[in-house]
């Protein structure tokens, strides 16, 4: 059985993984989703009576159906999400500091400490470092605060009738059916985002069907609930079946005491920092098979274990800046009253709206684009 969990496109990955609360992030977690109303649609309607027939073929039940599509219905929202995805091109630095950042590497030092009694319980079991689990846990819903609100069967019975992937979304709406039946969760429970993937580590349906476990022992495998613990384990029962060596380091930056000796060498970025990663680094790839992604979740795993920022400094970008002088950009247009977000040394979207409202109230050429003369006529 293929453990690729994210099967769709690279570019369907970035929108699950699209921006982060607080910050100028947007690259790394499903962003709230936006009003997602069901409208009459005809063509839908009868979509979904072949849809039911084609389920029932395949051991779904009328009841299961009936509950499940009893609330359900066309959701244009969810096919202009599909259409508007955009095609991240971030940096490693970027991805690094947006992954890592101050806020997420509390988070999840706290997260860990709340839950340590547990995370050891699962480290034990599946042999996963429990590091590594909260990190995917921060990156896939910022530790449980975004776990996606879209109920599942209208987004993926709208993604399958759409027609766009209409195959896999409708692989993903028999799984969903195959959850309901065995009665893990109901449909009105049933919630992610947009694209069909749920709960804390924000699994799609064909995912939970293989790898969700119920750790917890309360007969069901809940990953939707407050209670992060069946998701936590599923993670890493996923990761375990994908071949995770127990005790072996994922790697680190070349000349740190998690380099991988023999390793295979990596640097993502020109000028950057280089790695040197082992087996189990190529196990989180297959949990989005993103080098970036994978990166990320194992600095931001070194990160809550106690390790500091990386040694190796990044080389400056497009515009001249170093990580810090973009965070005193940032910083400064906050001071000035131009809300530029969390200053964390990513130019997103949120800093090119300050920059821009700063130009235009100070009736100087509306760019959007940071420049050293702006940094300088901040300060």
């Amino acid at each position: 059985m293929d453990l690729t969990r994210r099967t769709f496109s690279l570019a369907a990955v970035a929108a699950l993984l699209s921006a982060c609360a607080g910050s100028d992030a947007s690259d790394i977690l499903p962003a709230p989703e936006p009003a997602m109303r069901t409208v009459p649609n005809a063509a839908y309607d009868a979509w979904v009576a072949g849809f039911r027939s084609r389920a029932a073929s395949r051991g779904i039940s009328e009841n299961t159906l009936a509950a499940a599509f009893a609330r359900s219905g066309y959701t244009p929202g969810v096919i202009e999400q599909d259409r508007n995805q955009t095609e991240f091109n971030r940096t490693l630095e970027d991805y690094l500091g947006i992954a890592g950042s101050d806020e997420r590497v509390a988070k999840g030092r706290a997260n860990y400490a709340r839950y340590s009694n547990l995370l050891q319980q699962i480290e034990a079991t599946y042999g996963v470092d429990a590091n590594v689990v909260v990190a995917i846990w921060g990156l896939e819903s910022k530790y449980g605060e975004r776990r996606g609100n879209v109920p599942v069967v209208s987004s993926l019975s709208t993604l399958a009738f759409d027609g766009r992937r209409g195959a896999f979304f409708e692989s993903q709406l028999i799984g969903a059916m195959k959850i309901i039946q065995n009665g893990d969760i109901s449909p009105e429970r049933m919630t992610g985002s947009w694209a069909g993937a749920m709960g804390h580590t924000q699994f799609i349906p064909t995912s939970y069907l293989g790898y969700a476990v119920d750790f917890n022992g309360d007969g069901r495998r809940d990953i939707w609930s407050d209670d992060p613990t069946d998701a936590l384990a599923s993670t890493a029962n996923y990761l375990a079946r994908a071949g995770w060596r127990r005790g072996e380091p994922w790697g680190g930056e070349e000349g740190s005491p998690g380099a991988v000796a023999g390793g295979t060498r990596i640097q993502p970025q020109a000028g950057g920092p280089v790695f040197l990663v082992g087996h189990n680094f190529n196990v989180i790839k297959r949990y989005n098979n993103s080098t970036n992604y994978a990166l990320g979740v194992s600095y931001l795993a070194d990160r809550i274990a106690g390790a500091g920022p990386l040694k190796a400094r990044f080389p400056d970008d497009g515009y001249g800046f170093n990580a810090d002088q973009r965070k005193e950009l940032q910083a400064r247009l906050n001071a000035a009253g131009f809300d530029a977000g969390t200053p964390d040394g990513v130019f997103g979207n949120q800093t090119r709206a300050a920059i821009t409202a700063y130009q235009s109230q100070y009736g100087l050429p509306v760019t959007g684009e940071p420049s050293m003369a702006l940094l300088q006529a901040l300060r």
